[in-house]
């Protein structure tokens, strides 16, 4: 699809990615879905409109334990864009909402299982796995592992097993 370059369009377009997403997104978020995997919004734009409609009050910021900022829609949003919703082209909206339910989980597994691993002095690697939401971790939990094979599975299966590890260790602790 070819990147908005109405103004006025590109803002309804994000308030309608925050629409169909109903759940707080992170900048890059954002940036990554609406710029650089579809260019409905050029980067630089999608920045600016950002700021600017957090400034309107038509998305609220809220920062996270993290640091990491996190956008919703407002009411006033929601309201804009129940009036003004018909000046995005109608075949933009329909990839947009078939998009987002087609990859909504995926997005939401990226903004909230974070995954890293390092080496450490003695050869071995530390993977480091947490669940966040908007308020902070969920859960952190590191684990050392003897190679860098072993380090890069564990970072490769976080986003698909993170809840079931999650709710196992949940289990078990509560019972």
């Amino acid at each position: 699809m070819e990147v908005a370059t109405n103004s006025k369009v590109s803002k309804l377009i994000i308030l309608f990615v925050f629409d169909k997403m109903e759940i707080p997104l992170t900048e890059e978020t954002v940036l990554d879905m609406c710029c650089s995997q579809n260019g409905w919004v050029s980067y630089m734009i999608c920045k600016e409109i950002l700021a600017d409609l957090v400034e309107s009050g038509f998305l609220s910021v809220t920062t996270g334990k993290s640091s990491e900022k996190y956008y919703s829609i407002t009411s006033e949003g929601r309201m804009c864009l129940n009036y003004f919703f018909v000046n995005i082209p109608s075949s933009l909206r329909e990839e947009i909402a078939e998009y987002i339910k087609t990859n909504r989980i995926n997005f939401k597994r990226k903004q909230e299982y974070f995954r890293d691993y390092s080496r450490n002095d003695d050869g071995s690697y530390t993977v480091l796995l947490k669940i966040l939401d908007p308020s902070g971790a969920k859960m952190e939990l590191k684990l050392n592992v003897a190679t860098r094979a072993n380090a890069q599975d564990i970072y490769k299966k976080w986003e698909q097993k993170a809840s079931d590890v999650y709710a196992a260790l949940y289990d078990i602790l509560i019972d």
